[in-house]
């Protein structure tokens, strides 16, 4: 009977290992595994640990490994076959009934193996002979020592189109052709793929060779630097790992699973003494490949040659990665130096510096960040806006809707703080220590005004785009010039959430910069600027109003100044995190709304309590065409 390893691995995913093992051995929770002492030998301390997640068990110990069928074979005695129907049976599965067709293609892939291992055999003694020298030489020229050579067993197929025709005669030709070893032309007969290459065999899970790659020695025109077998019944290559059946067992002792280009760069890795490394095979990691990683660890390393082609492959991996992600489980990104690959890196600056790189990766989001940023000039406002809609094409691609609205807000916050920069508003030349009250002289600057400063603050005393209450302020500020060093924090505050108030801001504070520290005259013709109003229906711009009244006055208009929209930022801010919290997000809202509620109202009695106070104090002020209160509120909504 044969059973396919896709309806195996439904089996092995429907099953909670530890609830199997429980049967048997008595497991304590540790985290996110499960431990115990090792029922495969005797011990004292356990050292047995148990992961759902990633479905096998494993001993630290005696080495034991397996996943949950190894176990019920391993440790209960069950043959294979009785160890999958017990545990189908508990899994509501049925066992698939035998099917002639499916078991002579088991048996065809049995066959198969046995023709790539002889393969892998001639190829190997190939390397060693006469026709062998030049690519043994290359060898020992990248540095790769004999042992690991022997580990990954290198190998040369000769510069002939029927060297494995001899090697391989006790083998039907139509084999070697379904093994992807020769090639079949029609009206011709079937010749080496393979030829004048130094060879390597490309092995599954369990180790069994299954494929080969072919690198040639010497550069030569339309001929490919890589070839590997195409896909074959034992060989799909969106399916396999290179090295994977020697990396998976590295992982589990460093918690750690690379991902690098090529199967060169695994070996480079291997040669340095990094054993947790694996390749795909010429094509971007496939969602299958992803998942074989996961299985090994939660957050793969991602690392990729310092070039073009490299940053390109990540983000191949990146786009095919997102919609995938779910909780706990992302991929980290290690970006080489500009031309350099982990064997250049490794013999320039050592083992420790691609240990460094490999133990400080950045995040599957700090990629896409860089990435897009660097991806073209951010000159203009449309450049920007393409950056912006470019980042949130990432995050519409992420199936996980807690995982898409984290992305959306962190990507959305760092292009915010790129594209609207927070500004230190403090006056040209300042120097900190000058606010000290005890100093007369604030700062030395020029005593006028530049024209286009002057014009900016006319402009706005005149009215135009602001409401009537800003245009007060910015009169009662001109009035008591003084003020305007006293509330920097809050006209810089008033800036940064208002961008058009920004040019004001700073054209106020250079103004602040043309006074002395003792000069209180209201600002006039001599400075460049017209004068304030001389009546108005605010106090604080009325002749004879007591002056520390009216700069008391002054400065609570301009907390309600920046009040309103520091209030409008945060309605914004929490309408932004509905995705990943909508209720904080709804209760944020309410609560904000009913603070901006509170708001129109203190300046709508701000309003009429200044008018009515102008009224009382003085009755001569005449009357004015527009209603100052009317104004005020307009101006508001």
């Amino acid at each position: 009977m044969a059973l396919s390893p896709q309806w195996l691995d439904e089996l092995r995913a429907r099953v909670t290992l530890s609830s199997i093992i429980m049967r048997t051995t008595k497991l304590q929770k540790a985290g996110r595994e499960w431990k115990a002492c090792c029922p495969f030998h005797n011990e004292k301390s356990p050292s047995f640990t148990v992961n759902d997640q990633k479905g096998f068990y494993h001993c630290f110990g005696c080495g034991a490994h397996g996943d949950v069928i190894r176990w019920m074979t391993d440790q209960r005695g069950l043959g294979f076959m009785d160890a999958v129907k017990e545990l189908a049976s508990g899994a509501g599965m049925e066992v698939p009934a035998p099917d002639p067709v499916a078991a002579k293609k088991a048996e065809k892939r049995a066959g198969l193996v046995d023709v790539m291992e002889a393969a892998q055999v001639s190829f190997t003694k190939n390397l060693f002979s006469d026709d062998g020298r030049q690519a043994l030489d290359y060898l020992k020229a990248r540095g790769f020592s004999r042992a690991v050579c022997e580990e990954f067993g290198f190998g040369y197929a000769p510069d002939s189109k029927t060297a494995l025709k001899g090697a391989l005669g006790e083998f039907e030709p139509a084999m070697l052709v379904e093994g992807g070893l020769h090639i079949q032309v029609d009206g011709k007969a079937p010749y080496d793929r393979f030829r004048g290459r130094l060879m390597l065999p490309i092995q599954d899970a369990r180790g069994r060779v299954i494929a080969f790659g072919g690198r040639i020695l010497e550069k030569l025109d339309g001929v490919a630097k890589y070839l590997n077998s195409p896909d074959t019944p034992l060989f799909d290559k969106g399916r396999t790992l290179y090295n994977l059946h020697r990396a998976s067992p590295a992982s589990r002792k460093t918690d750690r699973i690379v991902v690098v280009e090529g199967y060169m760069d695994v070996i480079a890795l291997a040669n340095a003494g990094f054993d947790d490394a694996v390749a795909p095979l010429g094509t971007a990691l496939t969602e299958t490949q992803l998942e074989m990683l996961w299985r090994m660890v939660e957050v793969p390393v991602l690392c990729f040659d310092g070039d073009a082609a490299g940053q390109r492959a990540a983000m191949r991996a990146i786009e095919r990665a997102l919609p995938m992600l779910r909780p706990g489980y992302s991929l980290s990104i290690v970006r080489l130096p500009t031309g350099k690959d982990p064997d250049d890196l490794i013999k320039e600056q050592g083992a420790g510096a691609m240990e460094a790189l490999l133990n400080n990766p950045a995040s599957l989001l700090d990629m896409i960040w860089q990435v897009e940023r660097a991806a073209q000039s951010l000159n203009t406002p449309e450049d920007k806006a393409g950056l912006k809609a470019r980042l949130l094409r990432h995050c519409d691609n992420i199936e996980d809707q807690d995982i898409r609205a984290l992305y959306r807000r962190e990507l959305s916050e760092r292009f915010s703080d790129f594209a609207f920069p927070k500004r230190e508003f403090q006056p040209r030349n300042h120097n900190p220590s000058n606010f000290n009250r005890g100093q007369k002289q604030w700062n030395a600057a020029p005593k006028r005004l530049s024209s286009d400063a002057a014009a900016q603050l006319q402009r706005a005393i005149s009215g135009g785009a602001r409401d009537t209450f800003t245009r007060a302020v910015i009169a009662g500020l001109l009035r008591f010039p003084a003020e305007i060093r006293r509330h920097t924090e809050a006209l810089g505050r008033l800036a940064q959430y208002d961008p058009k108030a920004t040019e004001m801001v700073e054209t106020l504070f250079e103004l602040a910069e043309t006074l002395d520290s003792a000069e209180n005259d209201a600002i006039s013709v001599e400075h460049g600027l017209p004068a304030p109003p001389a009546q108005n229906r605010f106090a604080f711009l009325r002749e004879g109003t007591n002056p520390v009244d009216a700069r008391e006055e002054l400065a609570e208009a301009v907390s309600l100044l920046v009040e309103k929209p520091a209030l409008e930022a945060a309605m914004l801010a929490a309408t932004l995190r509905f995705d990943a919290d909508p209720e904080g997000s709804m209760a944020e809202q309410a609560r904000l709304r009913e603070r901006l509620k509170e708001l129109n109202e203190r300046l709508k009695q701000f309003g009429r309590r200044k008018a009515a106070g102008a009224a009382a104090a003085n009755d001569d002020i005449p009357p004015s065409d527009s209603d100052p209160v009317g104004d005020l509120e307009n101006g508001l909504n």
